[in-house]
């Protein structure tokens, strides 16, 4: 009987994972083998001219392409930037509606969140017209504070439009991570705030001694997950707002990958370009995980 049972289990488990499996090898693996395969020819996105493999030129070109390169420093930028920013900013958000004890307190957080849930095109879009020169939010504001020499054309001047891009990425990001770190807020014990108040600890000093070291965790999971989401939105911000101009100034990778690819055609370059992008990012989810367990160690 128990051999039966064991059986039984064995056929379930292989019944269970086989169609996953399938869909991961199918979706997943394949493609990015033959991704990996293609890095190395001259294929085109028609496949026109057949494929013919000329080794290491594609990623030899690649480090020589300036275009790449700027693109990749303004990914670095914004991987940096971005998640700094936006933890930060949920951190705070979360510290006031877990301390300020407001009866609206749900509807601020749903408030917050509301943005995350809207779609990127939308998000997009409405924050083009409010960058808008002539007819924006921004600008119109400034004028309406008699700080008409700060006007600017925030998309249209490449010292401007990454971090334009990057304080819509914030925008958008930090009403999701702040009701994550809300809820880590929420789990650590009174106890602790009461006897740092007891002992005459003020608020900030709370914050920095109990609430932060308290989550931590949490603080380098939310991180790790707005570095990705900052490098895969950073392509639907970028290609309605500003297609990655001016100058190059707001190109990110993926967006680049795609031009390559699909706009002119180079498929084998954007391939390599994409095996590069995807080692980076393994590279960099391992250093993150290191500083995590030692963040916890």
């Amino acid at each position: 009987m128990p051999k039966a049972k064991n059986m039984g289990r064995a056929i379930f488990t292989i019944v269970a994972l086989f169609p996953p499996l399938v869909i991961t090898i199918a979706f997943l693996a394949v493609p990015a083998i033959r991704a990996f395969f293609l890095s190395f020819t001259d294929a085109n996105a028609l496949g026109i001219g057949g494929v013919d493999f000329i080794g290491l030129e594609n990623y030899r070109y690649m480090f020589s392409d300036q275009v790449f390169i700027k693109a990749f420093v303004n990914t670095l930028v914004l991987l940096v930037a971005v998640p700094v920013v936006t933890i930060a900013v949920s951190l705070v958000l979360a510290e006031i509606l877990n301390r300020s004890g407001l009866k609206e307190a749900a509807f601020y957080r749903t408030v917050f969140f509301f943005p995350s849930i809207i779609s990127l095109t939308v998000v997009a879009i409405v924050w083009s017209f409010i960058f808008h020169p002539t007819l924006g939010l921004v600008n119109t504001m400034l004028d309406a504070l008699h700080l008409s020499a700060l006007k600017h054309s925030w998309l249209g001047d490449a010292s401007t439009a990454l971090a334009s891009v990057g304080f819509t990425l914030v925008w958008q990001a930090a009403g999701y991570y702040m009701v994550m770190l809300l809820a880590a807020i929420s789990s650590i014990s009174r106890d602790y705030y009461e006897a740092a108040t007891i002992d005459g600890a003020s608020a900030i000093r709370q914050f920095f001694c109990i609430t932060l070291p308290e989550i931590s965790g949490i603080i380098i999971i939310t991180l790790i997950l707005s570095m990705s989401g900052t490098l895969n939105l950073s392509f639907t911000l970028t290609t309605i707002m500003t297609n990655g101009g001016p100058n190059n100034a707001s190109l990110v990778l993926l967006k680049y990958i795609y031009n390559q690819g699909m706009t002119n055609g180079n498929f084998g370059y954007a391939m390599a370009m994409t095996v590069f992008t995807l080692g980076f990012t393994i590279i960099l989810s391992i250093v993150v995980q290191k500083v995590q367990r030692r963040a916890e160690g």
